[in-house]
């Protein structure tokens, strides 16, 4: 058996765009599916896919290692978020084919189930909820919705782009976002609050001390990655435990942020950082340090099946992110889209990631979005999104 071909299909997902990754052997109706979403940047990753997988064409598609290590080591310049998204969904769909020709679905073939569910948060994101900045009231329903359905952990979005240092009106805007949601939720709900690497160290030491009075489970990137001794700055002045690594692609990046007592919570994205095989690397690493992963997880149907039976397989997994508003026919893609139960991703026993693609639906939603949209300071400044 033999890698014939790696090719891509790209689907548009309203504010962004999925890449789904399909690599086909030489026998007859078997492939596998994977996913190298990189928002606004599919162009490129597919491009990127399609230059990294003429590498492995004839390629034993069983030895997944040695597949890996080609794909990173072979190009003179490696690494960063369009090359590691690239393997990743290539890596991804090994994993499938693997799979198939063994029967058994992806947890099983990584040692088997460590839970029996996976816990995910919801989304409060007021831009993809169609509400305004203010809109607290409606926010609170929308946290009550979710509780309803079953979540008992929400991610919030309380911090506004902006300037390196903010006065009190985004502090206290901030305070009313979150103990808004506090008193709808109540004590039970886990909060966690996302920064989106929108402020500086000074800044957000001072949202950490003024939001610890609602309890979060974590506070996610307070600052941009690139300058770990300025995350450990933040994670040893607060008490609330940090939580970062969406935007980090390898072993090597996440190796300075544990080293540094920087986190203690990684995020690692199984379909930007390698893919199974190189999520499981940066897992086994951070449980040795004693940080808990939370998986990233903002990409289509395939990513997140991946993501779930990764979730099921790792000792140190804390909970998943999952998506529920990002476009309404987003099941209607795959064949066997994951289910959610209470709050809880259950994952099944078919053959590998255990879902396919339905190539007609993805068809129908093939125009792709541009990047459309910009952030600026009140001055006229670009700050960070």
């Amino acid at each position: 058996m033999r890698i014939r071909e790696i090719t891509t299909k790209i689907v548009n997902a309203g504010d962004r765009n999925w890449v789904f990754v399909k690599v086909t052997t030489d026998e007859p109706g078997l492939y596998g599916w994977g996913e190298a979403s990189v928002a606004w940047q599919e162009k490129t990753v597919s491009g990127q896919v399609a230059e990294l997988g003429a590498l492995v064409i004839g390629e034993d598609p069983t030895r997944i290692e040695h597949i890996w290590q080609a794909l990173y080591r072979q190009p003179f310049y490696r690494g960063g978020i369009v090359m590691m998204s690239a393997i990743a969904g290539i890596d991804q769909a090994l994993w499938d084919i693997r799979g198939k020709v063994l029967d058994q679905p992806l947890h099983t073939l990584l040692g088997g189930r460590v839970r029996d569910s996976v816990r995910a948060y919801d989304h409060l994101y007021r831009w993809e909820l169609g509400l305004d900045w203010d809109d607290l009231d409606q926010l609170a329903l929308a946290a009550e919705k979710s509780v309803e359905d079953g979540f008992d952990a929400l991610k919030l979005y309380p911090i506004p782009v902006g300037r390196p240092l903010e006065g009190t009106r985004a502090l206290a805007e901030a305070e009313a976002y979150v103990g808004t949601i506090r008193d709808a939720v109540g004590p039970d709900v886990d909060l966690m609050i996302d920064m989106h690497g929108r402020t500086t160290p000074a800044m957000a030491i001072q949202y950490a001390h003024l939001l610890a009075q609602f309890r979060p489970l974590f506070i996610e990137e307070p600052c941009l990655p690139g300058n770990v001794p300025a995350l450990a700055e933040v994670a040893r002045a607060v008490t609330i435990p940090v939580a970062t690594g969406e935007r980090l692609t390898s072993r090597w990046e996440f190796r300075e942020l544990l080293e540094q007592r920087a986190c203690a919570v990684i995020q690692p994205d199984a379909s930007h950082c390698g893919g199974v095989s190189e999520f499981r690397r940066v897992a086994a690493m951070a449980e040795t340090y004693f940080v808990a992963v939370a998986p990233h997880c903002p990409v289509g149907p395939i990513g997140a099946a991946v993501t779930a039976h990764l979730s099921l397989v790792t000792p140190n997994f804390l909970i998943m992110e999952q998506l529920r508003q990002d476009v309404p026919w987003r099941n209607t893609i795959v064949d066997t889209p994951l289910q959610l139960e209470g709050g809880r991703v259950m994952v099944g026993d078919r053959p590998g990631i255990g879902l396919e693609l339905i190539e007609e639906e993805a068809d129908a939603h093939a125009e792709i979005v541009p990047l459309n949209y910009r952030s600026y300071a009140p001055d006229g400044s670009v700050v960070d999104d």
